[in-house]
């Protein structure tokens, strides 16, 4: 493994200051799940990893009474998301995601910031997260800007941030209630695998009816990058959540999808599997809410 400097900034500024000093002989690390993966495998040769652990601070998972606002610290780890009993209960897709991301181990260390910077189009904690409308904050030194996570990602392994900037927070809005989502990625076997399709479902409905007053359907490895189902989602919009309208919505999101064919499944297999998905977390949606109601 190629020898590299291993640098801890104390401020965020520290931490712009030094990637910019060094410029792309640098970059930066958080839990280094899959940063050290790829430098022992030669696939990344920095000559300097700055580490975000001290310059973003203790890890926040808060909700703000105010606005009602979920704040995730991009340093929060999946498994204090997955042992969240405000994410279980209130953000039952992020939970769906994130408690089959790796083992516990990496769980224990891997961070929601470093699995959206990370860009694959696999990536269990983005689907969930787009299908909640979040955002993210981006740092840069000069000041703060927020980009809606949709279109955070720019294609496999890319995203929107220049270089030295820091994914500080992702925020995620008050939901309308009654709503809920769930998550179920498919691969070959259930834990420890990257997934061959992964669906997003979160749905709100009008009070005391099943009519869909928001939807929203994400889809992982279904394009380049993370993407939502508009077609399917502006169809379920002013409809009474059934089976058969929630079928009709998986043909649509199955047909707006950009599958391919790889190593690892064919196109139209993927295909098939977000038409059988999208039913299927519509009525774990709708399963949710009269939970909830109970």
């Amino acid at each position: 493994m190629r020898k590299f400097a291993y640098l801890v900034p104390k401020t965020l500024d520290q931490a712009v200051s030094l990637h910019q000093s060094h410029g792309n002989r640098a970059m930066y690390v958080a839990g280094g799940t899959d940063v050290m993966v790829k430098v022992k495998s030669g696939k990344i040769t920095p000559d300097y990893l700055i580490s975000l652990k001290h310059a973003l601070g203790s890890p926040q998972l808060r909700v703000n009474s105010d606005t009602g606002e979920l704040h995730i610290g991009s340093l929060v780890t999946h498994r204090t998301l997955e042992t969240s009993s405000t994410i279980k209960r209130h953000y039952p897709i992020l939970h769906d995601a994130v408690q089959h991301i790796g083992s516990v181990q990496i769980r224990n260390v891997a961070t929601i910031g470093g699995n959206l910077v990370n860009a694959v189009p696999s990536a269990d904690g983005a689907i969930p997260l787009i299908a909640l409308d979040a955002v993210a904050k981006v740092y840069a030194g000069t000041g703060e800007r927020t980009v809606d996570l949709i279109h955070f990602f720019e294609g496999p392994g890319q995203t929107v941030l220049a270089p030295g900037e820091i994914l500080t927070e992702i925020v995620v809005p008050k939901q309308p209630a009654p709503s809920a989502g769930a998550y179920q990625k498919y691969g070959r076997r259930e834990a420890m695998e990257l997934p061959l399709i992964g669906v997003g479902v979160q749905l709100s409905l009008e009070q005391g009816s099943n009519r869909c007053t928001k939807a929203r359907i994400a889809l992982g490895v279904a394009a380049p990058t993370p993407m939502r189902s508009l077609a399917a989602e502006h169809y379920l919009v002013g409809k009474e959540i059934t089976e058969e309208t929630l079928g009709e919505a998986g043909k649509l999101a199955a047909d707006e999808s950009r599958v391919r064919d790889s190593v690892r499944g064919l196109a139209w297999y993927r295909r098939e599997m977000v038409e059988v998905f999208v039913k299927r977390m519509g009525m774990k949606c709708l399963e949710r809410i009269k939970e909830m109601g109970a």
